[in-house]
């Protein structure tokens, strides 16, 4: 067979009319377990619209059959798309269900929003499932995470007077007094020393992660959660993290276990971002030396204004304020342009950040360094 033509009888679905090629072995089960998603057809589960109950043995079958056919990427998005499209939401609350698909990030954000009327007999499965996920994310972010703050603290923490020849930084001060070389001598004067800073056991910077969980932010409340639990593990940074909708969690004392954290979440509902900030705002004690991270869609459902003046206060009185339109891999958002315009007239640009970018976004604002400037820079960088 061509191997064009059965790519497009395999594109185009259907029978062998349109391309005049019929399928066979794998190919043809391949086709059917597309067929039963995006055409209604086959044994898979779009015949289920009614019984869904009944139907979770072979909807967990094709789920089986698909992580057999194709790669992990695209199974994770049929499942987001069968979630979707054949409102499978319930199924996904039987245990069977939850072993057979493949664990991501969207998957977590789907029970996640189910974790209030999950029976108990799924829940260890769906725990299981996110517990699975964490780790693979925590795998892949803690080690960058804290280099890069723990870089961008031990940057921050240079002086210019330091008080021991042990305490200069014998490289950075060459390269800082380039300019006075004396060729004749071939010696370098040093008009400006550049010293290491003395390791502190203090905490150097307050962090609060101020988190939408309305439904559209569910991948960004995992990432959220799984940065906010390596922020708080490093005894440099004192960790804050609150949830909202209508109401306000403080999860802080959950940051431990990010899994438990997740399962504090409810996704969905309405949105107050100026009670959020508020109560965000009171958990600062040291303005200058605090970093407010707001990761919110900003459609607002409370006070507009008032939540416009909280933030011009926070920045007011020193904090560095961030505003994420999404902490994702998803692509561009949805968000309120006019609030997110508001902000940025206030000195306070919001955009969307990848979680690969998020270690170095937090390095750049524990040095204070201008963080428009930095996304500016970096979507150069990801456009290219």
């Amino acid at each position: 067979m061509d191997e064009r033509l059965r790519r497009w009888r395999m594109v185009l679905g259907g029978d062998a009319d349109g391309t005049g090629c019929s399928l066979t072995g794998t190919d043809a089960q391949m086709d059917g377990a597309l067929a039963a998603l995006y055409n209604g057809g086959g044994e898979g589960p779009a015949e289920r619209s009614g019984g869904l109950g009944a139907s979770a043995p072979r909807v967990a079958r094709w789920l089986g059959d698909i992580r057999s056919y194709f790669p992990s990427t695209v199974v994770q998005v049929m499942q987001k798309d069968a979630v979707e499209r054949l409102n499978l939401t319930r199924l996904l609350m039987e245990p069977e269900m939850l072993e057979a698909v493949e664990p991501d990030v969207h998957m977590v954000g789907t029970l996640l929003s189910l974790n209030r009327v999950m029976p108990e007999k799924a829940r260890e499965s769906a725990r299981a499932l996110v517990r699975k996920v964490v780790s693979e994310l925590e795998r892949k972010l803690v080690q960058k995470t804290k280099a890069a703050v723990t870089g961008a603290l031990d940057r921050s923490a240079r002086t210019h007077r330091p008080k021991r020849v042990a305490d200069i930084d014998w490289d950075r001060t060459i390269r800082a007094n380039l300019k006075n070389y004396l060729p004749d001598r071939n010696t370098v004067i040093p008009s400006r020393l550049v010293g290491y800073g003395r390791r502190q056991r203090a905490v150097q910077r307050e962090v609060v992660l101020c988190i939408d969980q309305s439904g559209s932010m569910a991948a960004s409340v995992v990432y959220s959660s799984v940065f906010g639990a390596v922020l708080a593990s490093m005894r440099s940074l004192r960790t804050s993290l609150v949830v909202f909708d209508t109401a306000v969690v403080d999860l802080t004392d959950q940051l431990h276990d990010p899994v438990e954290l997740l399962f504090g979440t409810q996704l969905g509902g309405g949105t107050d971002i100026n009670r959020a900030i508020a109560y965000g705002q009171g958990l600062i004690t040291r303005p200058t030396d605090s970093i407010f991270i707001l990761i919110s869609d900003l459609y607002e459902g409370g006070v507009r204004e008032e939540m416009l003046r909280r933030v011009a206060q926070m920045t007011a009185s020193g904090v560095q304020v961030i505003v994420l339109l999404a902490l994702s891999d998803e692509g561009a958002p949805f968000y309120d342009h006019d609030n997110a315009a508001a902000l940025a007239a206030m000195g306070v640009p919001a955009f969307a950040c990848t979680p690969d970018a998020f270690p170095d976004l937090m390095a750049a604002a524990i040095e204070r360094r201008d963080i428009g400037r930095w996304a500016e820079r970096w979507l150069e960088r990801t456009a290219t």
